[in-house]
């Protein structure tokens, strides 16, 4: 064992944020941390890497355990290098390390020797090449991609027996959100990571801690099996409660009789009535879920952009974001924007809705466009004025889906009452700014919604909600986002920025691009091509006469299978049945009401077989596709 919380207690304020936990973390696990925003997860988070003490309750942390945690907040400020930050993560001797690198200073090497240090250069150096990181460039100068990644590089060099990680994959584009799920999913140590992105919860937890007002409780399953007992558990809940609430109203009614039944009431009914009193007194509600509605306006025209050939760039570009585009974008289509930070995304958003002018080519828009924007960096939000300013406006009724509401009833569709409601939007956390951004988003009629990242800060249920919104919503839906399950909930179509200027539709959702063999270059794979072009173009314009192009060649027609090849493909179909088989009966077995009360290792080890059988009928189906298509 780790780690183990016994009975620990933690409270911001009258609210309890940690109520007699009890957990455990043994070596090997990966543990998602889930709940509501401000249900205090960041804070648990923080007391468990070591940052104060609890209210109640002990912490009791295995000796000579080695602790790392990667923060939320991006180094983005840090004009160190690469280097020097990450030998920070080794504390005093990192840093002498660093300066004896670039000075050789006597009196430092004495300092390093007295602490053992120079063993610790080669830590330094193995996660620096692990990592693919260059050592001399300076940490703001980076992407926030690879900032992450030094960040990481910083936490690592340490070798952690338990990685702490708070929200790991805001601000990441999608390469490097799958770069850094692929690397966690092969490190030996502990994680503990509290994250919004499913993708990412799905592929690493192995299990998970449901913080729900101030009760800690483990499931010891993967993410998608937690969501379904979470429901169910809230639906018995919701029962028991409203059985409890039924019984006490028909005590106090009993209470009320006349007075002749004062004089006769059992005395043990009574304190029996005061005990149920005080239960409810001490229930706490769950925090509501946001209602979000929005108003559909008046119906575009059925073109809203036509573009052909569409080329743009900035001055000074090396080569344009956007070349030769053709797309259309129809009235009731939802498209997603895909690709690196930098990319370009936002750029054709603007040609899409006539705010940049293309270099070359054409763009002919729709008419009666009313489009909601929901910028990332929440510029259309005053941080010095109160919620209820930046949304009402001037206004006291707000007009949503034909009906009028008070300004106040409207924010408590989106969890803003009393206090919170006139709170500075400055103070606000960030999941909370971006519930008050889709509030002042939805306050106003619109056709188009272009939303540009916005999942990030947004606990699971609020951006479950928020998909569901955007499935039902009858206009134009324009979305930029990371977040690789949003997409493929939301979206009908994708455009991905694949390099170098190239923008190719696909249909479907993010999952669907990878299937279709959808791949992003990257910025060295574009660097290396532009080079290449550079070389030829010289060549060519060092010649006395261009050369011819060479005449295209006619495709090979496809080989037939080989006699081994079509044995495998005749048997695949029987081998995909017998699988679907075992899982459907594993399947069964994992959904009986009692699987989840034995041992953590029983249960562990029966969801291991489900999913390498899930994981071979997945191969089976792929190679037979492979097969078939030869």
């Amino acid at each position: 064992m780790l780690l183990q919380l016994d009975g620990v207690c933690l409270r911001y304020g009258v609210q309890v944020l940690a109520d007699h936990v009890d957990a455990k973390i043994e070596r090997g696990d990966r543990i998602c941390l889930v709940g509501r925003n401000g249900e205090g997860k960041s804070s648990l988070l923080s007391l468990i890497g070591g940052k104060g003490d609890p209210d109640e309750g002990e912490i009791v942390r295995q000796s000579g355990m080695v602790l790392a945690t990667l923060e939320q907040a991006l180094p983005e400020d840090c004009t160190d290098t690469v280097y020097r930050y990450v030998a920070a993560g080794l504390g005093d001797v990192g840093i002498w390390l660093s300066e004896y690198r670039d000075h050789q200073d006597p009196d430092l090497q004495a300092k390093i020797e007295n602490a053992h240090g120079w063993e610790l250069l080669a830590n330094i150096d193995a996660v620096l090449d692990r990592l693919d990181l260059d050592e001399s460039a300076r940490v703001m100068d980076l992407s926030g991609g690879w900032q992450r990644r030094a960040a990481l590089a910083r936490a690592l060099v340490t070798e952690p027996d338990l990685l702490i990680l708070d929200e790991p994959t805001n601000h990441l584009d999608i390469a490097a959100v799958e770069w850094l799920e692929d690397f966690l999913a092969t490190y030996r140590g502990a994680l503990l990571f509290v994250s919004h992105d499913r993708a990412l919860a799905q592929r690493l937890a192995t299990s998970v801690w449901d913080l729900d007002r101030g009760i800690l409780r483990v499931f010891n399953c993967p993410f998608d099996r937690y969501q379904q007992e979470k429901e169910k558990q809230l639906e018995e809940e919701a029962r028991n409660d409203a059985l409890f609430d039924k019984k006490l109203a028909q005590e106090e009614s009993w209470i009320r009789q006349g007075i002749k039944a004062r004089r006769t009431r059992n005395e043990g009914r009574v304190r029996a009535l005061q005990s149920l009193r005080n239960e409810r007194k001490a229930r706490r509600e769950r925090q509501g879920v946001a209602k979000m509605s929005l108003d559909a306006g008046e119906r575009s025209g059925k073109l809203v952009a036509e573009l052909k050939g569409v080329t743009f760039g900035f001055e000074g570009d090396a080569a344009p974001l956007i070349r030769d585009l053709d797309f259309t974008l129809m009235r009731g289509d939802k498209v997603g924007l895909i690709g690196p930070n930098g990319a370009g995304k936002s750029t054709l958003i603007r040609l899409l809705l006539g705010d940049l002018q293309p270099q070359s080519g054409h763009i002919r828009l729709g008419t009666k466009q009313q489009v909601a924007y929901f910028d990332q960096r929440r510029d259309t939000l005053d941080p010095d004025q109160t919620v209820v300013d930046n949304i009402a406006e001037g206004r006291e009724n707000i007009q949503v889906g034909g009906s009028t509401k008070h300004v106040m009833g409207y924010l408590s569709d989106f969890l803003f009452t009393g206090v919170k409601a006139r709170t500075k939007v400055g103070a606000l956390s960030g999941g909370e700014r971006n519930r008050a951004l889709l509030a002042k988003l939805f306050s106003q009629p619109a056709n188009i919604l272009v939303l540009d990242e916005p999942t990030n800060d947004l606990d699971v249920e609020t951006l479950e909600l928020l998909e569901q919104l955007l499935m039902d919503f009858s206009g134009t839906v324009l979305l930029v986002s990371h977040d690789r399950a949003f997409l493929d909930n939301v979206v009908e179509s994708c455009l991905a920025f694949e390099g170098n200027g190239v923008v190719r539709e696909y249909v479907g959702g993010y999952q669907d691009f990878v299937r279709q063999g959808g791949r992003f270059i990257s910025a060295e794979e574009q660097l290396k091509a532009r080079k290449a072009v550079d070389t030829i173009e010289d060549g060519e314009n060092a010649a006395a006469e261009p050369k011819e192009k060479p005449e295209a060649q006619p495709p090979q027609k496809a080989k037939k299978l080989s006699y081994k090849l079509q044995r495998e493909l005749d048997a695949l179909p029987a081998k995909i049945e017998s699988l679907e088989n075992e899982i459907a009966a594993f399947e069964e077995e994992v959904a009986a009401p009692n699987f989840y009360q034995q041992d953590s290792e029983t249960v562990q080890a029966r969801l291991q077989a489900l999913a390498d059988l899930q994981a071979a009928l997945e191969e089976a189906f792929e190679r037979w596709a492979e097969l078939d298509s030869m």
